[in-house]
């Protein structure tokens, strides 16, 4: 495929404003090959330079780095050095111990090397934290843009503490105890006189609070909001409380199959099952479901009174799973005759009035038009299928193929993932694009998985570009994995076996 010119592209990009948008950003970033440990050492330098320019007028410059355990923290610590390695006598006090996270962890040891340039003392009580404070400049590095909630115990005594002295304060990313993203202070916050924050300027920054606000670009390449990536995988999957119960995490309905194809619905549920769903039923025609039992303990299948293709008359028994279901997939195996389109078209018209969550693909595909869609629908053609719906064949060509995909969107009122060498994910003026896969994926019954991995992460997450971004990168990392091992003899079911090692790189990156 061709690529088209790069400064085109980026323009697409739009700004990270939400909690999830930065999220993406680090984890994507750290796939591209930018670690969030450089991440951290821009944040922290760009921290030291502001506070350089605000320690011009004083005679000492003296800096206290008051961190927390986490990445904020971090910042705080790199900021430190630099600080340091400018010449100003500079004390790190760090809040209830040591840092928990792997790239703050590194830059204390790093710090904890060079015991003449950088005081650094663990605080463990209010008493402790009083005696320490003083300089010509604190560095608030408490708490970052992650937390939620009221400040706590130390930390809300450290802020009380900042508070209380006539010392100028910079804020790395946020001033702790205010949630950048929604403007919300449901406790103690400090009151800044600079905030240096990260990436692009946060919704909820509050002037009353961060006093000046300084926006630093930290090296995140703008592809990382672009690409689909580990970060798409990590904001959609949901994390399991130990209370949790069957079906909190997604029941999918799969209606499909025929009396000539029974693997596809087989296919798409085992993946949605490996991707984490906790229930899938698969109904159909009686020939389609019966050879399913026999492949899978797992598979919920109930025969449809139809023996051989999905009819009309066989909507009142599926229209009683709708209602019991998260997402409904349909699609995978069901065949083209007339009884089965009439019936599909009537139940998409069903779904639609209801604002269901929908996964449209394969064979269901050849019955739609460009606008039979709805905000909650996703639909999984590849070039030919778009075609058959819009009338338009996607080009080879990358900056062509996203205007295409966002203009189909657009007409459907849904989400479309438009597959190809580069998949593209469009919904209404968004879109990301997934690099993940390889040619021997070509061979059939790998997008019946993919639909399987979409229903299973939309189950969990409300955005439907996310979950479909997230969908696309891990069934092509599941096939990249696969083809290390098997090459092109691969077959959609490798792919089953890789999904939940592709999900682990995700959520453990």
């Amino acid at each position: 495929m061709r690529r088209s010119n790069p400064d085109v592209l980026i323009n697409y990009v739009p700004e990270p404003v939400t909690r999830e948008d930065f999220i993406v950003l680090e984890e994507n970033s750290e796939r591209l090959g930018i670690t969030k440990l450089l991440l951290m050492e821009n944040a922290g330098a760009a921290v030291a330079r502001n506070a350089l320019k605000l320690l011009s007028s004083s005679k000492e410059k003296r800096v206290l780095v008051v961190c927390g355990r986490g990445n904020n923290g971090g910042d705080g610590l790199v900021a430190a050095r630099h600080l340091a390695g400018s010449g100003v006598k500079v004390k790190v006090l760090l809040i209830g111990g040591e840092p928990k996270t792997r790239e703050a962890l590194y830059n204390y040891q790093v710090l904890r090397k060079c015991p003449f340039s950088v005081d650094v003392q663990i605080v463990n009580s209010r008493d402790q934290l009083t005696k320490l404070v003083d300089g010509d400049l604190i560095i608030d590095a408490l708490l970052g843009t992650g937390t939620i909630g009221a400040p706590r115990g130390l930390i809300a005594d450290a802020i009380a503490v900042i508070n209380s002295l006539d010392i100028p304060v910079l804020s790395i990313d946020t001033p702790s105890g205010l949630n950048p993203f929604t403007g919300e202070t449901p406790g103690i916050v400090v009151r800044a006189d600079v905030t240096v924050t990260f990436h692009s300027l946060k919704p909820g920054l509050k002037k009353d609070f961060c006093g000046k606000i300084i926006v630093e670009k930290i090296g995140a390449p703008p592809e990382a909001l672009l690409i689909s990536g580990p970060g798409d995988v990590k904001v959609v999957i949901k994390k399991r409380d130990p209370w949790s119960h069957k079906g909190d995490f997604g029941r999918i309905l799969i209606v499909g199959g025929s009396s000539k194809y029974s693997g596809a619905p087989a296919l798409a549920g085992l993946a949605a099952l490996r991707s984490g769903a906790d229930l899938v039923v698969i109904i159909g025609p009686e020939k389609a479901v019966m050879p399913i039992k026999s492949v899978s303990p797992d598979l919920i299948t109930i025969p449809l009174l139809s023996e051989e293709r999905l009819t009309p008359s066989d909507l009142p028994a599926i229209l009683d799973e709708v209602d019991k279901s998260d997402v409904i997939l349909i699609g995978p195996g069901l065949g083209r005759s007339t009884e089965t389109k009439e019936a599909v078209i009537s139940l998409l018209n069903y779904l639609r009035e209801r604002r269901k969550k929908a996964v449209v693909d394969a064979d269901a595909l050849k019955f739609m038009k460009p606008g039979d869609g709805w905000p909650e629908l996703i639909i999984t053609p590849h070039s030919s299928e778009f075609s058959s719906i819009f009338g338009e064949k996607p080009s080879i060509d990358l900056e062509e193929r996203i205007k295409l995909a966002l203009i189909g969107s657009k007409k459907l009122g849904g989400t479309i993932i438009l597959k190809g060498h580069i998949d593209v994910i469009a919904h209404g003026k968004r879109f990301k694009v997934n690099m993940t896969g390889n040619p021997g994926m070509t061979v059939g019954g790998t997008g019946d998985v993919l639909s399987g991995v979409v229903s299973a992460f939309y189950a969990v997450h409300m955005d439907p570009l996310m979950a479909a971004s997230a969908a696309a990168y891990i069934t092509g990392r599941a096939g990249d994995l696969a083809y290390e091992n098997v090459c092109y003899s691969l077959t959609a079911t490798d792919l089953l076996e890789y999904i939940p090692k592709a999900i682990l790189e995700c959520i453990s990156f």
